[in-house]
């Protein structure tokens, strides 16, 4: 196939880096191909899983020396320039005699980075093009945790035109189609754990797992119920056994006595408690500090968010979400009172507004699935 464009190139292996969502992680997405002189693609690979082959291999692997000669390799993240669990693919491409090579975006691991000034070095042009918004942004999660600490977090609603998640009485089975809803259930099945509050346990009894759908893993529940609310008898407790579950709670409560009961009946189901400290006014847990417990002490590398507009209020108060996805259905309520997306910041001005740009659009029928990515400050970017 070929393309006119190096934003093309890199789009179509930013395409094959989707392959790997879900099992690749904490290591980064990454697609790869290969262009002959005359434009057209002859090799095409992608990280498969943790510990596999690294992309440049993979699209490498079938090709030999008088094909990759003077080829043009397009890669979502600069080739790395060090010994891991794979041998460095700087310099896999310098023995490959490309002859120039294209990534959107630089590497943020300390240990790897450097594979750009390694090629050049070597004499072939390395050169750095974001001018393919999806190839770009690839790598974002990997940075994220690279450079702070937590994980990738992933917001999920469905809404009403007028941004609206349930009636004024609660009512939201189903503002989504089908088609979005298999999509969510997909979604489930491709990140480390989801994320909810007591006030969702107690409105919905959700199970929060994968269903109807091939899971590439099963993600971790954990609840933020800071005074231990969550009933033995909710869904979230029962199936425990099966999926693992955590519950957020004050780390007063799990040093007091005062619960021992309703301690000893949710360890009894295999729930884990996480002693949370609260917040600096003391109303609730401090989130970002929660957050970052997750990422080190229990492997979440990608969070997925489904809660209710408290929550997901406190999250975006604290600039915890990285990335949106929301399922926008052909519905207008019009009811000042119907729930909101968000509720609980003060926002006085438009510059106090959370800034996000959109990533991806999809349309699922008669809905449209959103992805937002909030817009990274200074030091996150692909640069």
């Amino acid at each position: 196939m070929q393309y006119k464009s190096d934003a093309q190139y890199l789009h179509a292996a930013a395409r094959l880096a989707l392959r790997g969502w879900g099992r690749v992680e904490p290591n980064p997405l990454v697609g790869c191909v290969i262009v002959d002189t005359a434009g057209n693609i002859i090799g095409r690979g992608h990280h498969t899983h943790f510990g596999g082959p690294h992309a440049e291999a993979a699209a490498l692997r079938d090709l030999s020396l008088s094909q990759t000669a003077g080829a043009t390799v397009y890669v979502t993240l600069e080739p790395c320039n060090a010994h891991g669990s794979n041998p460095p693919c700087a310099q896999a491409l310098i023995d490959a005699r490309v002859g120039r090579v294209v990534y959107a975006a630089t590497d943020p691991n300390p240990l790897k980075q450097g594979g750009a000034a390694t090629l050049i070095a070597a004499g072939i042009p390395a050169t750095l093009c974001r001018q393919s918004a999806l190839a770009s942004g690839l790598s974002d999660p990997f940075r994220k945790r690279i450079t702070s600490g937590l994980p990738w977090t992933i917001a999920k609603w469905a809404q009403t035109i007028d941004g609206r998640i349930a009636t004024r009485t609660g009512e939201s089975k189903w503002i989504s189609n089908e088609l979005s809803r298999r999509r969510v259930h997909q979604l489930r099945g491709r990140v480390d754990a989801i994320l909810t509050g007591i006030g969702t346990v107690l409105a919905d009894d959700p199970l929060l797992t994968p269903r109807g759908v091939h899971a590439r893993k099963i993600p971790m529940r954990v609840v933020v119920d800071s005074d231990l609310e969550t009933p033995p008898t909710s869904k979230i407790v029962t199936t425990a056994s099966q999926t693992p579950t955590l519950l957020a709670c004050d780390e007063l409560l799990v040093q007091s006595s005062l619960a021992d009961s309703r301690k000893a009946a949710l360890l009894a189901q295999h729930v884990r408690l996480v002693p949370g400290k609260r917040d600096a006014a003391g109303h609730r847990l401090d989130l970002r500090t929660l957050l970052h417990d997750l990422h080190t002490h229990w492997r979440i590398n990608t969070l997925m968010v489904e809660a209710g507009p408290g929550l997901l209020g406190s999250l975006f108060e604290d600039d915890l979400v990285d990335e949106a996805v929301v399922y926008i259905a052909p519905l207008l309520l019009g009811d000042e009172l119907a729930k909101s997306v968000a509720v609980g910041r003060l926002a006085a001005s438009l510059s106090a507004a959370r800034k996000y740009k959109v990533w991806r659009v999809k349309q699922l029928g008669d809905d449209l699935e959103v992805t937002y990515r909030r817009v990274q400050p200074a030091g996150l970017t692909a640069t």
